[in-house]
């Protein structure tokens, strides 16, 4: 009797579906299992590859069915959808991503440990926390506004404004006081996350080998090591910073190349925090007056726009993590000559 080889699920809340063939090809099981059942199926079933697209809850599955010595292998959404044959159908869907994970040119997402994906909540609340305090400071600048109150810009001068209730009607400082309230308990709650993150940061040592590099503080070293536990995925840096979408993206037909912006595909959140590291290099550079053409940052200042240098250098941000992520080892910048 054939056994399982290769099974594709396609995973819900509470019902999923279950689609396995043998070494041939030949379909064994075509069913569907309740949430409680999926594990009792693959408890007592011989070591198989298992396939599933990475959505919300894959990980901890993939924990669970690595535990009892399968071999699980997740997949962007995206990339299995060219395999559905035809229709909508969760058996369809399951069909398909027991084809794509026997793909040879298949990319894998990493099953992330418990640590890892404590990480991932930590800054993805934190995320949500500091947006939440962009949404009240404007609410608190728009209130205030009505009755003739401005600050200067930046969410630092939004507290300033507090010494101004005494102006507002009476009916309008109370709605605005506790605007207030909530902008501090955010702020505190943004604190008790940070201070989180610093631990995680101190104790991680990959994660302070990636903040040797310029560009890269506590909260992208922490997130990048959390998110990429290894890059054995990626053939070299650039891909690496493709999957970032740091990459133009080309467009090329009839043997005509055309490059484009940059892809923007990938984690936004790491993007924007290698976009904000390079800025910030680029206004220390400007800070410290150095000779222009001294070096490849100086010289793409001259030449390009800031903005587009800061996409530029965070290119090579991102290839300098992947080097030294492959390496086991800390930035060492290069001797320039005199």
């Amino acid at each position: 009797m054939s056994e399982l080889a290769t099974v594709g699920i396609d995973l819900a809340k509470s019902v999923f579906q279950i689609h396995g063939v043998d070494g041939n090809g030949r379909v064994l099981v075509r069913r569907q299992l309740r949430r409680s059942q999926l594990l009792a199926f693959f408890e007592k079933r011989p070591r198989c590859l298992i396939g599933m697209e990475a959505c919300a809850g894959t990980r901890d599955w993939g924990r669970r069915l690595q535990e009892m010595g399968h071999d699980v292998r997740l997949m962007p959404p995206s990339y299995v959808k060219p395999y559905v044959k035809r229709g909508k159908t969760d058996a369809a869907d399951a069909a398909a991503i027991c084809e794509a994970v026997t793909r040879p040119t298949m990319r894998f997402v990493a099953v992330k440990s418990e640590a890892c994906s404590s990480v991932l909540v930590l800054h993805r609340t934190r995320d949500f926390l500091v947006r939440q305090r962009t949404h009240i400071g404007n609410a608190i600048r728009a209130h205030m506004t009505e009755f003739g109150i401005i600050t200067a810009k930046g969410t630092q001068n939004v507290d300033r404004l507090q010494d101004q209730l005494d102006r507002l009607p009476q009916a309008a400082r109370l709605p605005v006081s506790l605007l207030f309230d909530q902008l501090a308990e955010t702020d505190e709650r943004i604190g008790r996350l940070t201070e989180d993150i610093k631990e995680i940061h101190a104790q991680n040592e990959t994660s302070q080998r990636l903040a040797t590099i310029p560009g890269v503080g506590m909260l992208s070293a922490t997130i990048i090591a959390a998110t990429t536990p290894g890059v054995d995925n990626f053939d070299c840096a650039r891909d690496y910073a493709a999957w970032l979408g740091l990459t133009p993206k080309p467009h090329s037909t009839a043997g005509k190349q055309r490059v484009g912006r940059i892809s923007k595909m990938g984690n936004r959140y790491i993007r924007r925090l290698l976009y904000l590291g390079a800025m910030a290099q680029i206004m220390l550079r400007c800070r410290l007056k150095r000779e222009p053409g001294s070096d490849w940052l100086s010289s793409m200042l001259i030449r390009k726009k800031t903005k587009v240098v800061a996409i530029a250098l965070a290119h090579r941000m991102a290839r300098t993590i992947f080097a030294v992520r492959r390496d086991v080892t800390r930035y060492q910048p290069q001797a320039v000559a005199a």
